[in-house]
């Protein structure tokens, strides 16, 4: 007989009195309840704390209460609040949604039938502060293609979260023994897309195109969604080059030199070289625009753009025209 995958959440919660009564409630009506809720503040000064604890009095579910001053900000957060977790998967939970019902009975079902899973996500629906529908879902918003969800589905994810992360943490599942693979959280990377990655170098990705919850925007996110139209693509082009380029070329560095010695396929170590050396060429451009034609024309014809670009061609533009 088959024992049953145990799963449980990490929450996460900064200063969240105003939601996380709502998101609590949510997740005590799972049709499938979690073993466990790890809930890790970062340093709240509000009543999240006092409104938190006065939902989860009212379950038998057990409880682990972090709390860290200073705060350690959100990757390292997460990073406190997985560790501690103690169950075969681990959900991911932001403390301003709203869950589905069948949530962690959906993807529970996904691992149990799918031994080499190791994380899954899924779409959601996209709601403002009141809880109000916004009309679209987040794949929608993420410009999420049929082409990327196709080559996930057919087990060749890597190639899409080196070009940009499409996992939002919040929907997030993953089988506890990815934290093998992935700890310790590197600080130039956010936790989601980390084990996002780490999982598709381990062909261990999987997506569900179900929305799951609903993913609340109200404009004090830490990390939320913008809707990818053509104005905003314009001006993120346009944006000042800043510390983007050398922030991406730190990521994938590190990325690169965590598994260079790994006993990962010569072709997935190529492509982490591949991507981190691209990310390198863009971070040394001159601050000239006409000055950084060379490389960009050099990259392009390398295949760099289409391959590893988070907007493809398109960021071909981006590296001319941006100004410094």
């Amino acid at each position: 007989m088959t024992v049953p995958l145990r799963i449980a959440v990490a929450l996460c919660t900064y200063n969240g009195a105003r939601y996380i009564s709502a998101q609590l409630e949510s997740l005590l009506a799972q049709t499938q309840l979690p073993a466990q809720i790890v809930v890790s503040d970062d340093g709240s000064a509000d009543s999240t704390r006092t409104k938190a604890a006065e939902v989860l009095s009212r379950t038998a579910v057990a409880v682990l209460w972090q709390e860290h001053r200073p705060a350690l900000g959100v990757t390292e957060n997460f990073e406190s609040a997985v560790r501690a977790a103690d169950a075969d998967l681990i959900a991911l939970c932001d403390q301003d949604d709203v869950w589905h019902p069948k949530k962690l009975a959906l993807l529970t079902r996904v691992f149990e039938s799918d031994p080499s899973a190791l994380f899954v996500f899924t779409d959601a629906s996209l709601i403002d502060g009141n809880g109000g529908d916004l009309g679209r879902g987040l794949f929608e918003s993420l410009g999420v293609s049929e082409s990327e969800l196709s080559m996930i589905e057919a087990g060749n994810a890597l190639p899409v979260f080196l070009r940009r992360n499409i996992a939002t943490g919040a929907t997030v599942v993953f089988r506890r023994e990815l934290l093998q693979l992935a700890l310790p959280f590197p600080p130039s990377w956010v936790h989601d897309e980390w084990l996002a990655t780490v999982a598709a170098l381990h062909g261990g990705v999987r997506v569900l195109r179900e929305k799951t919850i609903d993913y609340r925007q109200h404009g004090d996110n830490q990390i939320g969604v913008s809707e990818r139209t053509l104005t905003y693509k314009l001006r993120r082009m346009l944006a000042p080059r800043r510390s983007r380029n050398s922030e991406l070329a730190r990521k994938f560095s590190d990325l690169e030199a965590r598994f260079a010695r790994s006993n990962l396929s010569r072709e997935h170590l190529a492509l982490l070289y591949h991507k981190a050396r691209f990310e390198r060429a863009r971070a040394g451009m001159p601050r000239h625009r006409l000055l950084r034609v060379p490389s960009v024309v050099v990259l392009a014809a390398q295949g760099c753009y289409s391959q590893f670009a988070s907007q493809g061609m398109l960021d071909i533009f981006r590296d001319l025209l941006q100004p410094a």
